[in-house]
């Protein structure tokens, strides 16, 4: 059984790629080790006031291995650093009610993340701070501290492309492309 346990980051409705990763870091390359590790610590920064801190001040990483989201999640514009500042923040899966779609087709090319959907609205339920732990092949979350778990949306064939790294290097594994 493969599994993500670790703290939640809940966010609310139509958090766009803006707040992800705000424009003035898009000049960073993630194909460059150390430009990697800044993308990561500006993951989130663009979120309005109330949200605490995603990551902390002077920290590369979050101390969050998921987050939890309402409707249309990543939004905006068509940006594929947003799922990768947070997968080098240390993010494994994002879990929300939907997503635009180019952020979930870019999280799953990327290989950074899972994009868990959700028929319910767990980001009412859970709150920042909570530990949970997924089971990514029985499509499952539970909060760890009172064993209540709730279905997710199952990933399908998005889950090996994930696991592969990516799109290319899945295409690779997979003897499609050399």
């Amino acid at each position: 059984m493969k599994t993500i346990l670790g703290k939640v980051y809940v966010v609310r409705d139509d958090i766009d790629t803006d707040q992800i990763i705000p424009a003035q870091y898009l000049n960073l390359v993630p194909t460059i080790p150390e430009e990697y590790i800044k993308l990561g610590s500006y993951a989130l920064c663009g979120l309005p006031d109330g949200y605490p801190p995603f990551v902390a001040q002077g920290a590369t990483r979050s101390d969050y291995a998921l987050v939890i989201a309402g409707r249309n999640f990543g939004c905006g514009s068509s940006r594929e650093h947003a799922p990768i500042a947070l997968g080098a923040a240390g993010i494994k899966a994002v879990v929300a009610e939907s997503y635009a779609r180019i952020f979930f087709r870019n999280a799953i090319s990327t290989g950074e993340l899972y994009p868990f959907e959700t028929p319910q609205r767990l980001c009412d339920l859970f709150k920042t701070g909570d530990e949970v732990e997924i089971d990514i092949d029985g499509a499952r979350i539970t909060r760890v501290q009172t064993g209540e778990h709730y279905r997710l949306k199952e990933l399908g064939a998005v889950a090996p492309v994930v696991e592969a790294g990516g799109i290319f290097a899945y295409a690779r594994k997979s003897g499609i492309i050399s």
